[in-house]
């Protein structure tokens, strides 16, 4: 069963998108989406990073609804001013 939602998606430009939602009580990832596996180095088994496998109850899907105007952007083109407003 797909639990949908809104997010803003960046690539390849900002747009508003329809997402699937990880099951919130899911017993394999507990609502996380994705199942983390670490793994070691071979020779020494001294940890060497960690993996991320998806859960069965969610899938990574996008699909962009409505491309976003550039002025909705949360930070002004030249940055935010240190300025006091007085």
């Amino acid at each position: 069963m797909l639990r949908l939602r809104l997010k803003v998606i960046n690539c390849p430009r900002r747009a508003l998108a329809l997402t699937d939602t990880p099951r919130p009580h899911c017993p394999d990832c507990q609502g996380a989406g994705s199942i983390e596996s670490f793994y070691g180095d071979y020779d020494t088994g001294e940890y060497a990073g960690s993996d991320f496998d998806f859960c069965d109850c969610w899938t990574a899907w996008a699909m962009p609804l409505l491309p976003l105007p550039r002025w909705t952007r949360r930070t002004p083109p030249g940055g935010y001013s240190d300025e006091p407003p007085f």
